[in-house]
């Protein structure tokens, strides 16, 4: 995974960006390829990162920051959840 100079703008460490990803609690992906991982950062604050997929399977992070409250319903409902 690649982290996109864009996905520090909100001053998140690469490591708590990947752990995130690494350990969502819901994921959600739609037409134009881009994923939202909502996970928790390694002192387990909750981050919303997203990433792009790329033809040849990689991802790349474009955004990443603690996540808001827009999010909560998401994570509650509607997110595709890792069991």
């Amino acid at each position: 995974m690649e982290i996109y100079v864009s996905a520090r703008k909100h001053g998140i460490d690469d490591l708590d960006i990947a752990h995130a990803v690494d350990h969502a609690l819901a994921t959600g992906d739609d037409d134009d390829g881009k994923v939202l991982h909502l996970g928790p950062d390694r002192a387990g604050n909750l981050l919303e990162v997203v990433s792009v997929l790329r033809d040849d399977g990689t991802e790349i992070v474009v955004h990443a920051m603690r996540m808001r409250r827009i999010y909560e319903s998401f994570l509650r409902d509607k997110g595709d959840t890792d069991d």
